[in-house]
């Protein structure tokens, strides 16, 4: 059975994590997308690679998402990378890590690199949606869809099966977390893995990321008929194989 922790990191706010402590190993960090939370497949099979690999692990739900308190609403990019680098901290300590970032949670992870810099020993990318805020989302909603945010400050985007509440507060916040011009300079492993039929995020992303990597050994890997969650069995072995090279 899956045992999940809780962190409280304010007087109000808890953060529901996932979490396999190993003594001086690094530690896989799995980071999810918008809106998701520790209950599918991606969470689950990376926790299995960890214990079968003698890894350290940890998994958490950013406020407003899963289990965790606080409303969706409240959150933006700031707050939830705050909140992972706060995670980080208290789980981790001083090991080394290996960052895997599920489409948002790349854009999460990118911001970990100015916090735990040479600690950050690989990076995995899957589908991965830095900026997607201003890029995938206000950049194309329509003239009626901009005007209700600016004036109602939200609105309910309708994508698939799912429903959007888009903040006008997170639209601003993500011009403030922009990235994708910014270089890292580290030395370590960094694969981006995206589905080649991904409806939600371009697979020009993941090659935008690698650019930011300058001494990086760097890899892309396009998913033939891969969705954007990469979820499936198929999809699933091909990411823990390539985490495997990334270790």
């Amino acid at each position: 059975m899956i045992k999940y922790n809780y962190l409280k990191i304010s007087k109000l706010k808890k953060i529901r994590y996932l979490k396999n402590n190993q003594k001086d190993k690094p530690y896989i960090v799995f980071l999810h997308g918008f809106m998701s939370d520790l209950n599918g497949k991606k969470p689950l099979a990376f926790l299995k690679f960890a214990n079968n690999n003698k890894l350290g692990f940890l998994a958490l739900e950013y406020s407003g998402h899963g289990k965790s308190s606080g409303k969706f609403i409240n959150g933006n990019i700031s707050v939830w990378s705050k909140e992972t680098t706060f995670v980080i901290k208290k789980i981790i300590g001083k090991k080394d890590l290996i960052l895997i970032g599920s489409s948002m949670g790349a854009w999460i992870g990118l911001n970990q690199f100015k916090i735990f810099k040479k600690r950050i020993k690989g990076f995995l990318g899957i589908g991965s949606a830095p900026e997607f805020l201003e890029n995938l989302m206000w950049k194309k909603f329509t003239k009626k869809i901009k005007k209700e945010v600016l004036l109602k400050g939200i609105t309910n985007l309708k994508h698939g099966k799912y429903v959007y509440p888009i903040t006008h507060q997170i639209i601003k916040d993500g011009r403030k977390n922009r990235i994708l011009h910014k270089k890292i300079s580290y030395r370590l492993n960094v694969t981006m893995v995206h589905g080649e039929k991904d409806e939600s995020v371009p697979t020009n992303y993941s090659k935008k990321v690698l650019r930011m990597f300058k001494n990086a050994k760097k890899k892309l890997v396009i998913v033939k008929k891969g969705d954007h969650s990469l979820s499936s069995n198929k999809g699933l072995k091909i990411l823990t194989k390539e985490l495997k090279l990334i270790i």
